[in-house]
């Protein structure tokens, strides 16, 4: 198998983009799909200012054991509309909760979560409907298996900022030693800052493995300038949020998916200060595809190294998500420059080896 350090490497899993066109637009949505049949899911939300839909559903006290697909998208609460085209095309292809004698019969239940991206791009209104999730899960379901995922300024991670400073979707993924692939997917888009404001260096790398190097003080200097600068331009932003989707082919309960969940927040945590206020709306999905067995020796424990990785990924993929937005954006809708314009590739820590293949 080949191995993309992404998401997509969790078998069955397929990831998909969407962009709001016209002119003043600066969103979009994305989409990870689940393989036939679905996976197990859960949700843990943290943040003050949450926008959601159908997380309820996945309570393990509740009713529906798997879903089919999970939306992450931009326009707020506006966005959360295009779940509904992500229903439709699943209740087109028999995908659901079975209610009736008839194949045809299914409700999908479509877990949804946004982000605060209103007005980025000059036109308040200019966000994701349904037309935008059908197009992203199209894009998602036209993908091979274990497809590379495209990261930065695309789906729900288009019109993203993170502390002044574009952000993005970010993804990264390992095989353990037991064969277990975990992977995680994020849209970065909070209010605190990924960047330590003392040294310019990255808060997430670090928790990488070395320490990572620092940028000139010349470099850093003219940096903090330049976001000074475009932070008296733009208007202080009203809600913000980070979301993940940390997903794994291990045999879970959905209890044990909600535990995976919520540790994976601890990620978000490392990448991102200050998280969780009320101005975000920090949420993680968890996906589990039951392809592999828990290790039967180490018993219940066996979880553990499950969710430190999790957490561990989560915080990869914010690093990655900031690192790989290629461009800022100036405009209407404000002044956001990307990393790489600030601080060009100094001090990138590359990605550990996964122990697998």
């Amino acid at each position: 198998m080949t191995n993309h350090d992404a998401i997509t490497d969790v078998t069955g899993l397929r990831v998909g983009h969407a962009r709001v066109e016209g002119p003043g637009a600066l969103s979009g949505t994305t989409v990870v799909l689940a393989p036939e049949g679905g996976a197990v899911a859960a949700v843990d939300v943290r943040g003050g200012g949450p926008g959601t839909r159908e997380t309820d559903a996945l309570d393990p006290r509740n009713l529906v054991q798997k879903i089919e697909a999970v939306v992450l998208t931009g326009g707020s609460a506006y966005g959360l509309d295009s779940a509904g085209g992500v229903m439709a095309w699943l209740e087109e292809h028999g995908r659901g909760v079975r209610v009736g004698p008839e194949p045809t019969h299914v409700v999908p239940v479509v877990p949804a979560a946004c982000v605060f991206d209103l007005g980025r791009g000059g036109d308040f209104s200019a966000r994701p409907d349904a037309s935008t999730g059908r197009a992203a899960i199209e894009a998602a379901a036209a993908t091979e298996l274990h497809a590379r995922v495209a990261t930065g300024a695309v789906g729900a991670g288009t019109g993203a900022v993170v502390g002044g400073i574009k952000g993005g979707v970010g993804t990264a993924s390992t095989v353990l030693e037991s064969g277990i692939t975990v992977g995680a997917l994020v849209v970065v888009n909070a209010v605190g800052s990924a960047v330590d404001p003392e040294s310019g260096v990255l808060y997430g790398e670090l928790f990488q493995g070395r320490r990572p190097d620092r940028p000139e003080p010349a470099v850093h200097e003219a940096a903090l300038r330049r976001l000074a600068e475009a932070r008296e331009r733009n208007n202080p932003p009203i809600l913000n949020t980070t979301l993940a989707v940390v997903a794994t082919d291990a045999d879970l309960s959905r209890a044990q998916a909600q535990k995976l969940a919520g540790t994976a927040h601890d990620g978000i945590a490392r990448a991102v200060r200050p998280v969780h206020l009320l101005t975000d709306g920090d949420t993680v999905f968890a996906l589990a595809t039951g392809d592999r067995p828990l290790p039967p020796e180490a018993g219940p424990l066996a979880l553990n190294e499950l969710l430190a990785t999790g957490a561990d990924l989560v915080t990869r993929a914010i690093t990655r998500a900031v690192r790989e937005v290629a461009e800022g954006v100036a405009g209407p809708g404000g002044d956001f420059p990307a990393h790489r314009e600030l601080y060009g590739l100094a001090g990138t820590v590359d990605s550990p080896s996964n122990k697998g293949s």
